[in-house]
């Protein structure tokens, strides 16, 4: 299969889009950090639950949607053949148009990885074997491609692949490549031409950039796992990074080096008063850093606190009012929704009552939206005094051909393995499983 471009005849003749939607144009939406500007959001729900507008067919995987200008875009797989980018209309669900390239292969846990970016006229993408695409959303062609990994002297890919979310900051396209020759990347977002690059960060990690803010500056951070020996047996014992970075230059501007997860996923989130918070699953937690400007214009990264008695194995928590909610279930154990304060006490946790794990939650108009990793979707009133479910149904359909495919992945992930980042615009709520994409009505 040769690259190619695919637009449909609704393209041709033009479609109409809501300018009022509020977009979602990247990895945990406007901000970066799972909150909607959006409002109006349903109280409750009726009792067969939430609308579904509709629902189309995607392929096994993890990668979740972003939404311009009323355009859905998805970057979806066959591991068989390759990545397809696929554009849809959000208020109807028809398919616009796709790109497609060659690019197969398979690992544990199969199918697509990751969330593309919106920006101007363009989308970026990268799949699970490292390949950046910068695709005109006019055209549907590509307007530049490199490979992040094989770039940088890649040899085997990673055990889980690359699972990159591009940040697009001003006029450059940040992502982590950590391939012998390159730790993060930036490029020019226009050419694709390497703006600049900083050394290997460290172990292979399944990390994406985030950004915080430090005495009001804009730090780009990025965590990298500690010794993975999954496939590595030979590998000695290190630890993790967690690494903040000037965005414009990649100078390396603070480095915390006892982060302990093997498997790291869930990107830094900006705690406020220059605080950072990075969670992890396996039973390894959280650590809470302060980073400050020491006397010679350097910073420094201080621990203020670790517990193994929060995290999340594949997002990063939402804050809201000073709180933080998590979904802290793991191979080995079952804490379900939990709560912690700032400084890392544990308010209450779910447990199986009801379970929670592995899935993805949002922020919108004072209330969470969140799927438990399997089947339902909640609506949650997020309070410090304990679990207060306003919603409930099932959305979400059991397993897929991804599971049933891998008793391994199966006998590790469960059956479903419903993990996919959520996104939100014009009061429509896109969720998928391991074979539907959905757009659902949560607003008025």
């Amino acid at each position: 299969m040769k690259a190619r471009a695919v637009m449909t005849a609704a393209v041709a003749l033009g479609v109409a889009c809501s300018s009022l939607a509020a977009d979602w144009p990247q990895y945990l939406g406007p901000a970066r950090n799972s909150t909607s500007p959006e409002t109006g959001l349903l109280r409750s729900w009726p009792e067969k639950g939430p609308e579904v507008l509709w629902t189309v067919a995607v392929g096994i995987g993890y990668g979740g949607p972003v939404v311009k200008d009323g355009k859905v875009y998805l970057l979806d797989r066959d591991d068989k053949v390759g990545d397809k980018l696929r554009c849809f209309d959000l208020s109807k669900g028809n398919e616009l148009w796709s790109f497609a390239y060659d690019a197969p292969g398979r690992v544990m846990f199969p199918g697509s990885r990751s969330v593309p970016a919106v920006d101007g006229n363009h989308v970026y993408s990268c799949g699970a074997y490292g390949d950046l695409y910068c695709i005109d959303i006019d055209t549907h062609k590509p307007v530049w491609n490199k490979n992040v990994w094989k770039d940088f002297g890649g040899g085997r890919i990673p055990i889980w692949a690359i699972t990159q979310c591009p940040l697009v900051y001003g006029d450059l396209l940040i992502i982590a490549s950590q391939a012998p020759e390159a730790g993060v990347v930036a490029y020019d977002k226009l050419t694709g031409n390497i703006a600049w690059k900083t050394p290997n960060l460290g172990n292979e990690t399944y990390v994406s950039p985030a950004v915080v803010k430090i005495d009001g500056k804009d730090h780009v951070v990025m965590v990298t796992s500690s010794t993975n020996r999954i496939g590595h047996p030979e590998l000695a014992d290190a630890l993790g990074n967690i690494v903040g970075i000037e965005p414009l230059t990649g100078n390396i501007l603070w480095k915390y080096d006892k982060w302990r997860c093997h498997i790291s996923v869930p990107s830094a989130v900006d705690a406020g008063d220059n605080k950072v918070l990075v969670v992890g699953g396996y039973e390894l937690g959280v650590t809470m850093l302060k980073v400050e400007k020491k006397a010679d214009g350097s910073y420094g990264a201080t621990e203020l606190f670790t517990t193994e008695e929060f995290g999340d194995q594949t997002k990063p928590p939402v804050l809201h009012n000073g709180y933080f909610y998590a979904q802290y279930g793991t191979n080995n154990r079952n804490d379900g929704l939990t709560c912690m304060s700032m400084d890392g006490k544990i308010l209450w946790k779910t447990k199986r009552s009801p379970q929670f794990n592995k899935g993805s939650m949002i922020l919108v108009d004072g209330l969470l939206l969140a799927t438990d990793g399997r089947k339902t979707l909640y609506l949650i009133e997020p309070d410090p005094s304990g679990f207060k479910p306003l919603a409930s149904a099932e959305v979400l359909g059991e397993g897929g051909t991804g599971a049933a495919n891998d008793p391994l992945a199966s006998r590790v992930g469960g059956s479903t393995q419903n993990w996919a980042p959520l996104a939100l615009s014009d009061g429509k709520l896109l969720i998928r499983d391991q074979s539907q994409l959905k757009c659902v009505k949560v607003a008025q």
